[in-house]
């Protein structure tokens, strides 16, 4: 490990519980415990937990933060409810993604900015930029919170039963904040992983504990960043480096639901993103499902009937749930409608792919 790595509040336990440790965004990560197939069905089928701690927190305060909120944020939080959540991006000018995110309001002047670790560094050297002429406080509280995410059917259960957060209550997209043995926490009902589940948010003393308890009751198996990305990509969420990128725009990755181009005041990239999805954009990111069950692993080509390269893949594996060969990639709109028949370039060999819809896995939610 090099020195300049950083570690969650978590970290020990990690290593004494046997994880494979990895870098990822600039911090040593578990990667798997008992293995990533395992660990994936754990959170489809009962209940899972992830160190998130890695994730950035910014808190946006002041007279103007939800104006200025808005100004540098896809969705509109305009007028919303306290305690309401909202996904969306931050743009460049030029249409680029800055970062995906969440927006927690806590306040009609005060909402908390949850952003990729790989990238809090850049986005809030981003966010001071844009300040300029705002009202506004901007607090970087990284490096002060830790976060898990229990996940899976059983996950509310687990929530209230071993933890004694009251959650049941909450429904998707909602949190609350409240005390919990004398310490503050904020409690969501939010995920990666397309199950129901809750994301926790607090010091780190807190949050070893939390996660203590988890491990003893045995109702939680501890789950790495491994399966956190099979579960997300078999429902088709994007990765941050992947699926959206300086380069890559939320029209582009199909996003559009989350780009409000007619709220009023506009955010930043709003005429770039409104042009792209008038004229349509040049590339999409599309579902690809092989007739083969050789893996479509991230940079592979992929090829048109003809072998001509339209694009590339962003993500793709043998989908723990479903047992395909699937995979994200960033191709030529001529290319992207369902059902073209296309090519994937694994090493020497070229192998069949369909266009599906991204969402490779499907269940029933009880909320």
């Amino acid at each position: 490990m090099t020195d300049n790595i950083k570690t969650t509040c978590l970290h020990d336990r990690h290593l004494s519980l046997g994880a494979q440790m990895s870098p990822f965004a600039g911090f040593d990560m578990p990667i798997q415990y008992e293995g990533i197939t395992e660990e994936h069905m754990a959170v489809r089928n009962a209940c899972g937990v992830f160190d998130v701690s890695h994730m950035g927190e910014v808190n946006i305060s002041g007279p103007d933060a939800e104006r200025f909120v808005n100004h540098i944020f896809t969705n509109d939080i305009a007028g919303a409810p306290d305690g309401k959540i909202f996904y969306g991006m931050m743009l460049r000018a030029d249409g680029g993604t800055v970062d995906d995110l969440l927006v927690y309001r806590r306040g009609a002047n005060n909402f908390l900015l949850v952003i990729n670790a790989s990238n809090i560094d850049k986005d809030i050297e981003w966010i001071k930029s844009q300040s300029e002429g705002y009202d506004v406080e901007i607090d970087d509280l990284s490096d002060a919170l830790g976060e898990l995410a229990i996940q899976g059917p059983e996950a509310e259960k687990v929530m209230e039963q071993e933890l004694g957060i009251t959650c049941a209550d909450l429904a998707f997209y909602t949190f609350r904040e409240a005390s919990l043995d004398g310490a503050h926490i904020l409690v969501s009902r939010t995920g990666y992983t397309g199950e129901d589940g809750f994301e926790v948010y607090a010091d780190h003393d807190t949050i070893c504990k939390l996660w203590d308890r988890l491990m003893e009751s045995g109702r939680a198996k501890p789950c790495g960043l491994g399966c956190r990305d099979t579960l997300r990509f078999e429902v088709g969420l994007p990765l941050y480096g992947h699926e959206l990128a300086d380069d890559i725009s939320p029209i582009e990755s199909g996003l559009s639901m989350f780009v409000k181009l007619d709220k009023e005041g506009g955010f930043i990239g709003r005429d770039a993103v409104a042009a792209q999805k008038a004229d349509g954009p040049s590339k999409r990111v599309v579902g690809l499902q092989l007739a083969d069950k050789a893996i479509p692993r991230a940079g592979y080509d992929v090829l048109d009937a003809e072998g001509r390269k339209v694009g590339y893949i962003t993500t793709g594996y043998r989908s723990p749930s479903t047992d395909a060969s699937v995979a994200m990639a960033l191709i030529e709109a001529a290319s992207a409608a369902k059902g073209t028949q296309l090519q994937v370039q694994i090493r020497r060999r070229t192998f069949p792919a369909t266009v599906v819809a991204k969402r490779f896995y499907q269940k029933n939610y009880k909320k």
